[in-house]
């Protein structure tokens, strides 16, 4: 049956637009008047138009996704939700979160569930999230859910920033130290090298070996940027093995310093996510389940699927934490003293608050270790290259002398 694009008002005058099927543009007019939208335009849909569709849902980023639970959370609280998306929908300012937020409201008012109308937006909102909303509309308490899914974005957000702030200067930093020791390494090095040849002595074993790096970096050097950008392209395809994606997330949490903060990093996530479900009446095992969905690291994913089955065989929460073995002991005694108490929701999101602040301890840490690390190496390197020229001539005035 064929689609079709439609713009209309409905009875109080508001704007709204969508997608039905019909089998004619005046079946499809009709059926508007069903539902008591009077029509403006009514068009056969694009062929191409869905993927068009997909890419604008795809760049409703995390920072858009943020500022619209927010601002739903807010007006959903004093405000009908179709009014409330209608708002939120003609302030926003970028044009594919107009889409999406107004193809929503279209939605809800064809007699959609929030969660439901999310859900025909493509990858617009994640599973988590929509899992989230209808928990919420479920129990009866979608402002509250979406205040609090407001709050853990914005939370999430926050980390995020933190932490590409506090990457910034460092990588600015590395970069300028590679450039350095590549221009020197590239110009400097082989125009002094000219000037040992024509003095035929055999020079020191520290130079000898710089001007070996020097030679491979300027002869060698495109080959060797083809083969690492290969290298990587091949590492991607691997990667979407899943048996070899397995073990390589794997050894990314055996790292010393790395494997620690992913696992932290999951741990404080889920343990909010959770904290959220559960304070809403959404079952563990089902929260488990959409949560394992949005888990990049196989490992950690594979953990928290067997902790969902672990738990609908019967058994405890904080017992199937230690029997997936990835989760830090504080999130463990926390889990189990919440079941103890009856009070898993609180502790879980004390357990979280914790991570969260050992998380920024350590990344605060290392970010200020980084810096003077990059600069004493970048020190190091050039101390080694000076060197190098330094002992020839060293060597040659002492002969001369002699």
């Amino acid at each position: 049956m064929p689609a079709f694009d439609y713009s209309a008002l409905d009875l109080d005058g508001r704007p709204c637009s969508g997608r039905l099927d019909a089998s004619s543009a005046d079946a499809a007019r009709s059926r508007l008047l069903q539902r008591r939208l009077h029509p403006l335009s009514v068009a056969p849909a694009g062929r191409s138009e869905p993927a068009t569709q997909r890419r604008l849902f795809d760049r409703f980023d995390t920072k858009a996704l943020t500022l619209f639970t927010r601002q739903l959370a807010t007006l959903v609280a004093t405000s009908p939700l179709e009014e409330a998306l209608r708002v939120i929908g003609q302030q926003a300012e970028k044009a594919s979160t107009r889409s999406v937020v107004m193809a929503t409201h279209a939605a809800v008012l064809e007699g959609f569930r929030l969660s439901d109308a999310m859900a025909r937006q493509g990858r617009a909102f994640p599973a988590l999230y929509r899992a989230m909303v209808a928990a919420g509309e479920g129990a009866g308490a979608l402002p509250d859910i979406l205040e609090r899914l407001a709050e853990l974005l914005e939370r999430e957000q926050q980390l995020r920033g933190r932490l590409l702030a506090a990457l910034v200067y460092p990588a600015v930093l590395a970069a300028t130290a590679l450039a350095v020791v590549i221009a020197l390494m590239t110009f400097v090095v082989p125009k002094v090298v000219d000037q040992f040849d024509s003095m035929g002595r055999t020079l020191p074993a520290l130079t000898r070996a710089v001007i070996a790096t020097s030679d491979l970096m300027t002869h060698w050097g495109p080959a060797l940027l083809v083969l690492g950008v290969a290298l990587g392209v091949a590492l991607r395809f691997a990667l979407a093995r899943p048996g070899f994606r397995l073990r390589f997330d794997e050894g990314m949490l055996r790292l010393p310093l790395l494997g620690r903060l992913l696992r932290d990093l999951h741990a404080a996530r889920m343990a909010r996510t959770l904290a959220i479900m559960v304070g809403s009446g959404l079952p563990v095992m089902e929260g488990l389940s959409v949560t394992a969905q949005t888990v990049r690291n196989a490992a950690l994913r594979e953990a928290t699927v067997s902790m969902a089955t672990s738990i609908r065989e019967g058994g405890s929460l904080s017992s199937a934490m230690k029997r997936a073995g990835v989760f830090p002991p504080t999130l463990l005694y926390m889990a189990s003293s919440g079941e103890n108490s009856g009070r898993v929701g609180p502790m879980l999101e004390r357990a979280a608050d914790y991570l969260e602040r050992e998380f920024n301890t350590f990344t605060s840490t290392a970010m200020s270790l980084l810096e003077p690390a990059i600069i004493v190496a970048l020190g190091g390197i050039v101390a080694v290259i000076v060197l190098s020229i330094l002992l020839p001539i060293l060597q040659f005035n002492t002969l001369a002398l002699g």
